[in-house]
């Protein structure tokens, strides 16, 4: 009888304990936020900050001794393997997208000025023309070097990952995750987001929204989708732009083929992929390519789920879902 009453409190108490919370924990990363919730009660934010620390130190265009850095000023040509990962995701979607991503239009995106000051000066279509000679991502080459990886460019060729190395991040933090046996997480950073299993605190789908542009700034939701082992990231024109002398407003999305901002009547794009990196990058492609090329392509690409938002010939909001993206 002794040893069922010991065994009876012990079954009581371990019944008394609290149950597991999600976790949450944000901050600042990448020149944006970052917010991450997971089913678990151990604290991995000095693991997250130590990661986003290699990805800086590996991509980061803003960091004078990144190895991104060191390689646009020919300074080095060894990478480490986050860099070749994206490289590797990188020379596929160019190739998907037959040139549209490409993250060596990195000099033309610079002399369009889209940093978080100035206005555009002194650009014409000589500039441009000069540095398009040294844009194409087919001129690049990778190869093995002990630990690391050797890249080979054109001295002139910038390579700029901003398009994909954030939706990248989130991958990374989500693979941690996974290693440390958390199940159920939502990762975002700077609106870029990955999912796994459920929020376990509202026993339901990761519920994530899809903004409404808004040239002045200012933030509302459109819908509220749900995400269940799916990461998404949105591109829009709508926020990052610049004017020139005349007034005349240059969307951030570069043409690829010509080098300049495209022309295009699309404010937002919305990818579904199965990781984010691939999200990142489409979603980006997608602005220049425009509509009608982003509906063709989708009937070869069914794992991409796509949200447009787009001004329609009388200047009003048009939304169309392709692939079936969710509709709440």
């Amino acid at each position: 009888m002794k040893h069922l009453f010991y065994l009876f409190v012990l079954v009581f108490l371990s019944s008394c304990k609290e149950p597991i919370k999600n976790t949450k924990i944000s901050g600042p990363v990448f020149g944006t936020t970052y917010n991450i919730t997971y089913h678990s009660d151990i604290n991995f934010q000095k693991q997250f900050d130590s990661l986003f620390g290699i990805i800086n130190q590996s991509m980061s265009t803003y960091q004078a001794d990144s190895y991104i850095s060191k390689l646009n000023h020919n300074e080095d040509n060894l990478v480490d393997s986050h860099f070749k990962r994206v490289f590797d995701a990188s020379k596929d979607i160019y190739k998907e997208t037959e040139g549209a991503f490409d993250p060596t239009i990195g000099a033309v995106v610079n002399a369009w000025d889209f940093g978080p000051e100035g206005r555009i000066e002194n650009i014409d279509s000589l500039k441009i023309d000069s540095l398009m000679v040294s844009v194409g991502f087919n001129k690049l080459a990778i190869s093995t070097d002990g630990n690391n990886y050797r890249i080979t460019k054109p001295g002139a060729t910038r390579i700029d990952f901003n398009a994909i190395a954030k939706g990248y991040g989130v991958d990374v933090i989500g693979e941690f995750l996974e290693n440390k046996g958390v199940e159920n997480y939502l990762v975002e950073i700077g609106g870029e987001i990955r999912t796994s299993g459920i929020n376990m605190d509202k026993k339901s789908n990761w519920k994530v929204g899809v903004e409404m542009p808004h040239f002045d700034g200012s933030q509302s939701i459109l819908k509220a989708i749900a995400l269940n082992d799916e990461s998404m990231a949105t591109s829009g024109t709508y926020r990052k732009f610049k004017t020139d002398a005349n007034g005349n407003r240059y969307a951030h999305i570069i043409d690829t083929q010509t080098g300049y901002p495209s022309k295009t009547n699309l404010l937002s794009v919305s990818v579904i992929a199965g990781n984010c990196m691939t999200a990142d990058a489409y979603a980006t492609a997608f602005q220049a390519m425009g509509i009608e090329k982003v509906k063709s392509f989708l009937k070869t690409h069914p794992e991409l789920k796509v949200f447009l938002i787009f001004e329609n010939d009388q200047k009003e909001f048009e939304t169309l879902s392709l692939n079936g993206f969710p509709e709440n």
